[in-house]
């Protein structure tokens, strides 16, 4: 019996120990389980060998490593980071003057075209990388900073009837690089109507400093006042009397906000100039010249438009008519006050000239070198000449008819009449100076009596 109990208790001793041994061997299994699932999420243990030896996934890429510096072992990335930037920095160019609604790939063909023709490059490479575009300025990136610095000689190239201001931009800190205009590369002189552009000289160029020296401030300005409009009466006011180095307007670029505006002159001489016109009536407005304030340089003195008109009137201030003719000083001493004359009506509206003429504005413009008579015989020509005028003269105000005469003195002229005389101002800076056809428009104001006659000589 007792053998019996005995074997008994084996018997369950056996099988506590089977049990035992049962739930170890099934927690040992689950360790290994969760052991090997978390091997397995584990990227760099994911692809191991049973052998013991490193798989390739399991040895770090040189790729994967921080890069090492050839003196100290040290990470080389924010060193590496800084020269990209810099080097896409020293390859990047401005380009302002460019006119609205010009493509990037348009800009990037005619740049790219433009140096090979000069052999800035090889006649198959491919200058220009990339270009972002704005509204009136552009960014272009170029190959190399070699290119880059041969690029500089694209400014002042003519690309859809305005001159093309290439420079350096702001943020660039490298060296100045000597370059020249494109009229000075190529020998071509600047297409009537065009304005030049400012020179990259060894002074700055198109540095900050050297552009805020360049700058003036305009207060005043009233919401009908565009950008053109005033680049072109401030302009045309400066020529007037003689304050200009060079033929053209040596306003390069405006820009409105508001109720002021900023403009930015060919040399600063000329911006020194241009701070006599403080006080110019312009459409009912007394504008304000002065300089901006960010401005730090030394002060200029100078006088009003008062002072400057009373000059002029006199004979004491010359008009200077040729480009090597010596400026006139910045400063201009005030006369009495009984001495100051009021503004003519000829300043109170952009002029057609560079000599003192009454212009009187009127709610009729006259188009004239856009049209020539075999446009004008063909009828389906004429009605598409007819449409696409009217379509794009609209935009710069309420237009009420629109002529263009097929035969007599008026022939190949096209003249368009506005609501007002305000709108007629915007047509005329709008459309002055473009291109149609490859010939250069003029826009001017014309007889309302006249008009209404249907009496288009000149």
């Amino acid at each position: 019996m007792s053998d019996y109990y005995d074997r008994d208790d084996r018997r369950r001793g056996s099988h506590r120990r089977d049990r035992d041994d049962r739930d170890y061997y099934r927690s040992s299994r689950r360790r290994s389980r969760s052991r090997s699932r978390s091997r397995s999420r584990s990227p760099s243990n994911r692809y191991s060998s049973s052998s013991g030896i490193p798989s390739a996934g399991m040895i770090p890429s040189a790729a994967s490593q921080p890069p090492l510096s050839n003196t100290g072992g040290l990470p080389l990335d924010g060193y590496s980071t800084t020269l990209s930037a810099q080097d896409k920095i020293n390859r990047e160019l401005f380009v302002g003057n460019t006119p609205p609604g010009t493509s990037e790939a348009l800009l990037m063909q005619f740049l790219s075209g433009a140096m090979r023709k000069t052999n800035l490059c090889p006649p198959d490479a491919t200058p220009i990388l990339a270009c972002r575009t704005n509204q009136k300025f552009a960014f272009i990136e170029c190959a190399s900073v070699d290119t880059a610095n041969k690029a500089l000689n694209l400014n002042g190239v003519p690309f859809l009837g305005a001159s093309l201001r290439v420079s350096r931009p702001s943020k660039y800190a490298g060296p100045h690089i000597p370059s020249l205009t494109w009229q000075q590369l190529t020998g071509q002189p600047l297409p009537p109507g065009m304005q030049p552009v400012p020179e990259n000289n060894g002074m700055g160029g198109g540095s900050a400093e050297e552009k805020l020296n360049r700058e003036l401030f305009i207060g005043n300005t009233t919401p009908e006042m565009t950008e053109a409009m005033l680049r072109d009466f401030l302009g045309r006011a400066m020529e007037q009397v003689g304050l200009t180095r060079m033929p053209g307007n040596p306003i390069v670029s405006c820009r409105v906000s508001g109720k002021f505006a900023f403009v930015e002159l060919r040399t600063k001489e000329e911006a020194e100039n241009a701070l006599n016109l403080n006080n110019i009536p312009y459409l009912g407005a007394s504008l304000r010249v002065g300089r901006p304030s960010k401005y730090t340089g030394p002060h200029t003195p100078h006088g009003n438009w008062e002072d400057i008109l009373a000059k002029f009137m006199s004979g004491e201030l010359q008009l200077n008519n040729a480009a090597s003719a010596p400026a006139p000083p910045a400063a201009i001493a005030a006369p009495p006050m009984a001495q100051m004359p009021a503004a003519p009506a000829m300043m109170m509206a952009p002029a057609a000239a560079a000599v003192p003429v009454t212009i009187v504005p009127t709610r009729v413009v006259e188009l004239k070198q856009m049209l020539t008579q075999q446009d004008l015989e063909d009828d389906e020509e004429y009605n598409d000449i007819l449409e696409d005028t009217r379509d794009e003269c609209s935009s710069f105000g309420t237009l009420k008819n629109i002529v263009i005469p097929r035969t007599g003195p008026g022939a190949t002229k096209i003249f368009l009449e506005y609501l007002s005389v305000e709108d007629a101002g915007k047509a005329i800076a709008g459309l002055k100076g473009r291109t149609f056809d490859g010939r250069q428009v003029g826009a001017t104001y014309f007889d309302e009596i006249k008009f209404a006659n249907e009496d288009y000589s000149d």
